[in-house]
């Protein structure tokens, strides 16, 4: 099965990826500086410490000539003679124990302090990254988030930036600790006694064996557990937010049922690696065993002849057995590596990807902003050239109202987006005030506009945050006169908290109404030059709609208007009717003029919505005013 791109394990190292990651710790390369000496520090310690092992027996337990002591016995017990200073082997010993003591301290103190550094590395550049994302998704076009699922990008910005942090403050540290120690032990060994030295790593093939086989298993399983994993995810994801549905449908049964056999194969394979690991630390300590045994064997006998001392011996034990915990320790950093470079990976290919909706390097202004709107020979598509607008042309005046009606998918959307330059025609201009919407400022052109959707996005916070969003040049008085004028400002003060109160998230709190006179006197807060109301009244009651149609009314006033609509009701005020199908602009003109032309579209789209409950017969004056154009 090939893998999701989510879970996709890449190469375990890539040389370019790590160097680019490298980039990110450059803010920060003060810390990084301080922390390589100290984990160099913390090792050589502990070296050092296991050497205080040797001395202390080989110069006060088991006394030896001073021909026979090794390089750091030898060191100590020179410094004592020029000391003029014979320790008793009670004093020597305790002595030696102090010293021991604290060197342990030492190491505590560096250990702490290159762990918490390292750590708050990792964290300054988990910020940097997560920055550095969301202000690329900010900047993305429209059409990266229609073919990207949001839980996608929402794993860019959690788990996988996490697994990069893991590589920062775990891997490389651990990766270079472990590094320091095996050559500073391996130098030691060598040092003291190059015939026992190379028998104690006769283990290290068998010892490579059993860690390459651990690796290839683990790294199995590791991806059929995030695998599994992304699959449980998605079917939480899915079922919870359809949660209405499954319980309308008494599918809970069924879908419990589904769960556990989703839940089940992530048991299994979990367990699976339970196993590996099971047997990959045993078979690790007895491989270790086994080479401290053979030290043992052949140290002891060197020991006996005289060739080694007791000290020697002892330090060799402790040092092999300090010598094998990296080995075990980079087999288990394998798999952060490869998750780590998997998730760069990823992460790089969203910060690479072009932003093909930019501003121009000079963009224009026009000299002044009236809201006039053209089309001229527009052709556009989402994908190829399978087209959702051909050849569209049409011009709207400043203050006008124009109307887009037509069947699902006749492209009415699509024009409101290319105004608003979240995608590019392929053909023709558009134009705003004179100027194509290329060659404006991307924030200059947006100002330009206020939208008013069937379905407002509404953001946890309070009513006053999501009347401004975040704008700081709308103060209390324009926001409750925007509030007033789109008749929210009664239901808005009777919340508790009046325009302080909480929001939850997607306003869940308020109904479908409120959303929307909210989402009215947002645009009317900013003032722009241009609105477009997408279907924002038809999830609603009638009452509400006419609330709704007299705030619109009063926003109108002024301002260039796009209404998009499937209740022909709600466009025949407008002073211009679109009407799209396929594409393309079938028939245009005021509503009195549609509806009168027999073989119309228009006139079968009002005949359709009408002919269930036609209106009822009224006076020729009231029926003249009602399809009169304003």
């Amino acid at each position: 099965m090939s893998q999701p791109d989510d879970e996709a394990l890449g190469k375990a190292y890539d040389r370019l990826l790590v160097k680019r990651l490298l980039t990110y710790l450059k803010p920060y390369r003060g810390r990084v500086a301080l922390a390589i000496p100290l984990i160099a520090f913390t090792s050589g310690f502990e070296l050092l410490a296991l050497n205080l092992t040797m001395a202390a027996v080989d110069l006060f337990l088991l006394p030896l000539d001073s021909s026979q002591l090794r390089a750091f016995p030898r060191l100590l017990s020179a410094s004592f003679e020029r000391l003029g200073w014979q320790p008793s082997p009670l004093d020597g010993v305790s002595l030696i124990g102090g010293l021991y003591l604290g060197l342990m301290l030492v190491v505590f103190g560096l250990t702490y302090w290159q762990t918490a550094l390292l750590n708050e590395t990792g964290q300054l550049v988990m910020y940097d990254l997560r920055r550095e994302l969301f202000a690329k998704f900010q900047r993305l076009p429209l059409s990266y988030y229609d073919r990207t699922p949001i839980g996608r990008m929402t794993t860019r910005l959690t788990s996988d930036v996490d697994a990069l942090n893991e590589l920062f403050t775990s891997g490389f540290v651990t990766l270079l600790s472990d590094i320091v120690a095996l050559v500073g032990i391996l130098g030691f060994l060598f040092l003291i006694n190059w015939r026992l030295a190379l028998a104690s790593l006769v283990v290290v093939p068998l010892l490579t064996a059993v860690t390459a086989w651990f690796r290839v298993n683990a790294t199995r399983t590791y991806r059929e557990v995030r695998t599994r994993l992304a699959r449980i995810n998605a079917f939480l994801q899915e079922h919870l937010a359809g949660m209405a549905t499954v319980q309308l449908f008494n599918r809970e049964g069924r879908e419990l049922r589904a769960f556990e056999a989703i839940n089940d194969a992530h048991r299994r394979v979990n367990i699976e690696t339970i196993f590996y690991y099971a047997v990959f630390y045993p078979a690790i300590g007895f491989v270790s065993n086994v080479g401290v045994a053979l030290v043992i064997w052949h140290g002891g006998g060197q020991v006996l002849t005289g060739a080694l001392s007791l000290g020697a011996l002892i330090f060799f034990v402790q040092a092999m057995q300090r010598f094998y915990e990296p080995i075990q320790d980079i087999s288990e950093k394998y798999n952060i590596l490869q998750a780590a470079m998997a998730a760069a990976e990823r992460i790089f290919k969203v910060l690479d990807e072009p932003l093909v909706i930019a501003s121009p390097p000079a963009p224009k202004k026009p000299t002044v902003q009236r809201g006039e709107i053209e089309f001229r020979g527009v052709w556009f598509a989402y994908k190829g050239e399978d087209w959702v607008l051909r050849d569209v042309s049409f011009r709207v005046a400043p203050g006008q109202t124009v109307a887009l009606v037509g069947a699902t998918g006749a492209g009415k959307t699509s024009i409101t987006s290319l105004l608003m330059r979240f995608y590019d025609a392929q053909r023709g201009q558009i134009l705003i005030d004179g100027v194509d919407v290329r060659e404006f400022d991307l924030r200059e052109l947006r100002r330009y506009f206020g939208v008013v959707l069937q379905d407002p996005t509404l953001f946890a916070g309070t009513i006053a945050d999501n009347l401004r969003l975040g704008a700081t040049d709308i103060s209390e008085e324009r926001l409750r006169a925007a509030a007033r004028e789109a008749r929210a400002d009664d239901f808005i003060r009777r919340l508790p908290g009046g325009y302080q109160a909480e929001v939850k998230e997607r306003g869940a709190t308020l109904s479908v109404g409120q959303k929307q006179l909210i989402a009215l006197a947002r645009a009317l807060a900013f003032n722009p030059r241009i609105l477009i109301l997408d279907e924002a009244t038809a999830s609603i009651d009638s009452e509400t709609e006419a609330l709704i149609q007299s705030a619109v009314e009063r926003l109108l006033v002024g301002r260039t208007c796009v209404v998009i609509a499937h209740r022909l009701s709600t466009v025949r005020r407008a002073d211009c009717i679109i009407v799209m199908h396929r594409g393309e602009i079938r028939e245009m003109g005021a509503h009195r003029e549609l509806v009168s032309r027999p073989e119309g579209i228009y006139r079968r789209l009002y005949e359709l919505q009408y002919r269930a409950a036609p209106p009822r017969p009224e006076n020729p004056a009231r029926q003249a005013a009602a399809h009169s154009p304003r």
